[in-house]
């Protein structure tokens, strides 16, 4: 599909929203007037209802004064604009006075779930220096002048419980991968079957529609979002972004079978919790190696 190359680029969901809106905002009807527009990534941002993704623009509110237009009407105009590139991407709606909602389809989110596990976090929008800054501000590895807290620990045990998981369905045949190298944790899991993973049923839609699989996607795009995105990432406190993630997965395996009769009965539905597994490991690894600078175990 159109959005899928968009997916790979943008590993963020706000960033991705955001590729097609300034792509609309920036044509000469609205950009006039308006050097604000490129700085409107700081103003989308997403809602808290975990059963979907959503993001929320105030930039009418702002933009129909110098527009000289009513603002339902400029945000009606907006929205046409939208749709007709990006119907397959995200629904459109306005919402009185003049906010423009974004709602993630099914289909995106499951490219976007899949491009967790087989790509790669951090590349968008990092600048010469990064890695220096990196340096500067995190530490390495746990020591006598960096300590381990307990609350870190706990996730770094979410992470390595999420790879033995993975290996364990690989062990017995729930999907099939090529064995990450002993003792490191891997970037991304190289998964040759099933490829993609079932995330949508045969109604296109996302086959994880549990709370808990839902609040754990909720916390994956919010962690992504603040990874990917250079507005928001360096006031991040990585540490209770972490723990509340590890609190997601914690959640998520409590309550949502994958062994059992769930393997039996619904073995596209197993693959799917494997696939979220997959893709909470990656995020997982990141924030633990990139964002705090400590070890992603494979195993405890």
């Amino acid at each position: 599909m159109h959005h899928k190359l968009l997916v790979s680029k943008y590993t963020s969901l706000k960033q991705l929203v955001y590729s097609y809106f300034i792509k609309i905002l920036s044509i000469n009807t609205y950009k006039d007037k308006n050097t604000f527009i490129k700085d409107e990534i700081n103003h989308l941002y997403k809602d808290r209802d975990e059963s979907r993704v959503l993001y929320i623009s105030s930039v009418v509110l702002r933009l129909s004064k110098s527009q000289n237009r009513k603002t339902m009407e400029l945000a009606n105009a907006i929205a046409s604009d939208l749709l007709k590139i990006c119907d397959d991407v995200f629904s459109v709606q306005i919402v009185p006075p003049g906010w423009i909602h974004f709602e993630l389809t099914h289909s995106t989110l499951a490219t976007w779930l899949q491009s967790l596990i087989v790509g790669s976090l951090g590349g968008a929008g990092e600048d010469e220096g990064d890695e220096e800054d990196k340096a500067n501000n995190q530490c390495p590895m746990p020591n006598a002048q960096c300590p381990l807290s307990n609350s870190l620990f706990a996730v770094q045990y979410a992470h390595a419980r999420c790879c033995s998981l993975v290996l364990l369905a690989h062990r017995e045949g729930l999907i099939k991968l090529r064995e990450p190298v002993p003792n490191t944790s891997p970037a991304f899991w190289d998964v040759i079957s099933p490829n993609p993973l079932p995330w949508l049923n045969g109604d296109g839609r996302l086959r994880l529609n549990h709370p808990n699989e839902r609040r754990l996607i909720a916390e994956l795009v919010k962690v992504v979002d603040n990874i990917e995105c250079a507005d928001i990432k360096d006031s991040v406190k990585w540490e209770k972004v972490a723990l509340s993630l590890s609190q997601a997965f914690e959640n998520f395996w409590s309550n949502c079978r994958i062994w059992g009769e769930v393997k039996i009965t619904s073995p596209e539905l197993t693959q799917a919790r494997l696939g979220l597994l997959m893709a909470t490991q990656s995020v997982l690894r990141f924030v633990l190696e990139e964002s705090l600078g400590i070890i992603a175990p494979l195993e405890l």
